[in-house]
This record gives C-alpha cells, sequence and structure tokens, in this order.
C-alpha cells in the first residue's frame, strides 16, 4: 500500500487550492492508494470549520482518505477545545500544526496544550518544518521531547535548504528522538534521505507529496529512486504510516 503523508484540500489565504475530486484524481493518476489530507489556511482564518470539510472528505472517500486536523496553539483554551473536537468527534487521526502559516514558535510552550490533546487521544502530530525562526529542526525536537510517548513527524526533510547546518541540525533532531520522524516530500537531496534510512532506520521515514504545492508524481519517484532495499523502501512509502495511523 503506498500512502501520502501529507496532501492539502481548500482554498487557500496564499494562493493555492484543490479540491478533493483534484486530490483524488491525482492519486489515482500516481498510483497512490491512501492519503493523509489537511485544511489549508482558509481567507476567513477560521480552522474549525475546514477541519469538518475535512472529516467530511475523509467519511465520503474512507479507505482512500485519512483526515488531520489542523488548530492554531495562539488561541489558547480555544484551541486545545478544536484540537480535542478535531481528535474526537471529528474522528480525525492526527493534528497538523503549521507555525509559519500561524506564525508561532513551534517550541515555545503555548503548543503544550494542544499536543498534550494529541497525546490524550494517542494521535501523531505533524508540523511543517524547516522555516526560519519558527519551526526548525531542532525547535521540533524541543518540542518532541517534551512528549515523549507522542510521535511527531516533520515536514520538508526537517528543513527547506537540505544542506550545511539545516541538514545537521535535521539529523540532530532525529538522533536525539527516536518519537520523531521525517516526510520526503520536496527533498531533493536523494543522499539525506538515504542516509536517514542507513542511520536511523526506515521506520523514521514517510513518503509525501505536499499535493498540491508539489506533484504527487514526482514526488513518488523520488523515494522509488533511492537506493534502499525493497523492504525499506516499503516501508517508507506506506509501511510507517499503515503502522502508525493503524490502517486497514
Amino acid at each position: 500500500m503506498i500512502v501520502d503523508g501529507l496532501t492539502f484540500v481548500g482554498d487557500s489565504l496564499f494562493g493555492h487550492r484543490a479540491t478533493t475530486a483534484d486530490l483524488i484524481a491525482a492519486m489515482d493518476e500516481a498510483g497512490i492508494d491512501r492519503a493523509v489530507v489537511c485544511p489549508v489556511k482558509p481567507r476567513t482564518y477560521r480552522l474549525a470549520p475546514e477541519n469538518e470539510r475535512i472529516a467530511d472528505a475523509a467519511r465520503q472517500h474512507r479507505g482512500r482518505l485519512v483526515g488531520f486536523g489542523r488548530v492554531d496553539p495562539l488561541l489558547g483554551d480555544e484551541a486545545a477545545e478544536d484540537a480535542d473536537a478535531a481528535l474526537g468527534e471529528l474522528g480525525l487521526s492526527g493534528l497538523f500544526l503549521h507555525p509559519w502559516e500561524e506564525t508561532f514558535r513551534v517550541g515555545a510552550s503555548l503548543v503544550d496544550a494542544v499536543v498534550a490533546v494529541a497525546q490524550a487521544h494517542g494521535a501523531p502530530v505533524l508540523a511543517a518544518t524547516g522555516y526560519p525562526w519558527l519551526s526548525e529542526a531542532l525547535q521540533v525536537a524541543d518540542l518532541a521531547r517534551r512528549f515523549p510517548d507522542v510521535t511527531f513527524l516533520m515536514t520538508n526533510g526537517g528543513q527547506l535548504n537540505i544542506s550545511g547546518l539545516g541538514q545537521t541540525d535535521a539529523e540532530l533532531a532525529l538522533a536525539q528522538n527516536p518519537n520523531l520522524l521525517v516526510q520526503t516530500a520536496g527533498v531533493y537531496r536523494e543522499d539525506f534521505l538515504e542516509g536517514v534510512v542507513e542511520r536511523f532506520g526506515a521506520e523514521r521515514l514517510v513518503f509525501a507529496s505536499s499535493f498540491p504545492l508539489l506533484d504527487a508524481r514526482l514526488e513518488l519517484l523520488r523515494v522509488r529512486e533511492l537506493h534502499v532495499d525493497e523492504n525499506e523502501r516499503a516501508n517508507v512509502l506506506g509501511g510507517n504510516l499503515v503502522s502508525l495511523l493503524q490502517l486497514t
């Protein structure tokens, strides 16, 4: 089973948009079986209604889509309530945090309240990572260290530049936190991805496309071309998320 670890549906404040039909069509074209789908930041700035739309899409396409709820920790108690609603009554499978678009530091103590909700529900937390000052790999690592029982996933290979100290920081974050995984989307350095598998194990790397921001076909090819054995590749392409999200 091929499982895409990050896709978006909705009309974003930042100009990109995709419908559920667009996503399903892209999955079919690329040969992707299931996908984690997250809300965009809407023009209204209100995330709770977007979580409801994601939940509806996941219900309508059960067996294809797995919904994650998005919350803004800056909202304090309201964010924790939104997280509880997303993981409880809406039946979503994880939380998505985007520190750059919501403008908060991912390692700040105010984030603990929503992660505590994820911990109570036994749900993973997906963090948009690689953004200067707000969500760099070692900042996500600090959050993961405070919640060792929660599984965290970093987008973008844990960085945007894929070089220099950013790459070293991503590797340090993985080395220090066994509950931290990294996604493949946008990582043009195949040697970095192969190094993650070699140093930390294939169970720490997860395929993701970031559709519609990136092309799902290219992102899938990126993993298919890695110099790893076929069992490792199968885990990266879907096995890790099947286990983490208890997919059947």
